[in-house]
């Protein structure tokens, strides 16, 4: 799985949908188009498929991280649960079902082999340890499952990931002395990662940051990045690998705004079950179900 926050599918819109914008190559030529609110926004192509996935799920208002993201990796319509959408930490009361129906823990509980690639600065680690627990739900999920993060010296060594996909926040923010890859050297990796697991997950979340701050200069980097990454996977996947693509709110798809948008979450899958996937998955609390009935 790949999980990018805060991507949904927008209008058709030059000056402020960055996929129309800056052109994505993911979406134009393996799926013949760039999906959008006013056109077809279901997209097939050899064994992959494109869709928007419910993020309100029945529940009014603007739809935020925190809920979002439980719904997705809990199986469970959050917003609902708690009356309303919230974030971007999860919810109080959702804390313990977290800890017990993350997809993380549910795959360590029938004996799979997990893996979060993502790799995090040391800072991070100093701010875990200091008994903080202001976390994503991703990395939340993994505290509470046992399942080790990433560090840099997994990075430097190939077994993960940066969140930016080419390590040049954590060369920039963080001074740390590595290379700059290209999105296909990172693709390769994940590509290579995900063959030795039964689920791995991947988290890139800077698309959210940008959507909120609007940097014009970083954004068409990262649209750019994440496109020649996304292009990579899909195109590269084995047809013995499921992959799915998904996010837990607009956001980044519209520009004109700093806020997340009412917009259907993006939703790819690629690989084996890619069809099954696709239409099993409405809203994002069917993602966890869908990928789980796979092993049933």
């Amino acid at each position: 799985m790949i999980f990018i926050d805060g991507v949904g599918i927008g209008k058709k819109d030059y000056e402020n949908n960055p996929f129309f914008k800056y052109g994505f190559r993911t979406f134009e030529e393996l799926f013949g188009k760039i999906p959008h609110l006013d056109g077809n926004k279901y997209l097939e192509s050899d064994n992959a498929f494109l869709f928007p996935v419910d993020a309100c799920m029945g529940v009014p208002d603007i739809p935020l991280s925190g809920t979002g993201q439980t719904s997705i990796f809990c199986g469970v319509n959050a917003p609902m649960l708690i009356g309303k959408h919230f974030g971007p930490y999860p919810f109080s009361t959702l804390l313990p079902l977290i800890k017990e129906k993350n997809i993380l823990h549910e795959f360590k509980k029938r004996k799979k082999k997990v893996s979060f690639v993502n790799a995090y600065p040391k800072v991070f680690f100093e701010y875990v340890n200091s008994g903080r627990r202001r976390l994503s739900v991703t990395t939340l999920s993994c505290v509470l499952s046992g399942i080790r993060l990433n560090k840099i010296s997994d990075l430097r060594n190939g077994r993960a990931i940066s969140a930016e996909i080419d390590n040049s926040r954590l060369i920039a923010r963080f001074n740390y002395k590595l290379p700059v890859i290209k999105p296909e050297t990172a693709a390769k990796r994940l590509l290579r990662l995900g063959s030795q697991n039964h689920f791995t997950l991947f988290e890139i979340f800077h698309t959210d940051h940008l959507g909120h701050g609007r940097n014009i200069e970083q954004l068409e980097k990262t649209t750019k990045t994440l496109d020649r990454f996304l292009f990579h996977v899909i195109s590269n996947l084995s047809r013995n690998i499921s992959l799915i693509v998904c996010s837990d709110h607009g956001n980044f798809e519209d520009l004109s705004s700093k806020m997340h948008t009412l917009n259907p979450a993006l939703g790819i899958t690629a690989g084996k079950n890619a069809e099954q996937l696709s239409k099993r998955i409405k809203n994002l609390s069917d993602i966890k179900h869908a990928i789980m009935e796979m092993y049933e």
